[in-house]
């Protein structure tokens, strides 16, 4: 599948470990702001077409987590996940032919207690749901 940032600087192939069945967002601080669909890659699975010098890095907190975007339009392409570092989290919307709106309901997993933080990684992995009604 083919997949590029907004501005077209970052043109990437992947290959998604289950298409768009993992489809998910999550709700930790960071993702919170973000607002992206994710879908989940094998790190070994995505190419950079063109553009990977134009690819910026964000970390925070523990800096385990890869969080990769455009620099010339800003747009989120993809990220390494903390909680998956073998795979990478696909942000849909850049996706060729796919909207975040293609999806009626999204699970949004519970990224404010991260799996990781034994003190705080106890409870439910799932947050909850997002849902989209289109107008008829």
């Amino acid at each position: 599948m083919r997949g590029a940032c907004h501005c077209g600087t970052v043109q990437f192939h992947v290959q998604l470990t289950d298409g768009l069945n993992t489809a998910r967002r999550c709700n930790c601080s960071y993702c919170r702001m973000r607002g992206a669909i994710a879908v989940s890659a094998e790190l070994k699975d995505i190419e950079i077409l063109e553009g990977e010098e134009a690819l910026t890095l964000y970390q925070f907190n523990t800096m385990e987590a890869k969080h990769y975007f455009c620099s010339k339009c800003g747009i989120y392409t993809h990220h390494q996940r903390r909680s998956n570092p073998t795979q990478y989290g696909i942000n849909v919307a850049c996706l060729e032919g796919v909207s975040p709106f293609d999806f009626n309901e999204v699970q949004v997993n519970e990224g404010r207690t991260h799996p990781k933080d034994s003190a705080t990684g106890s409870g439910p992995s799932i947050a909850g749901y997002l849902r989209f009604f289109p107008n008829e």
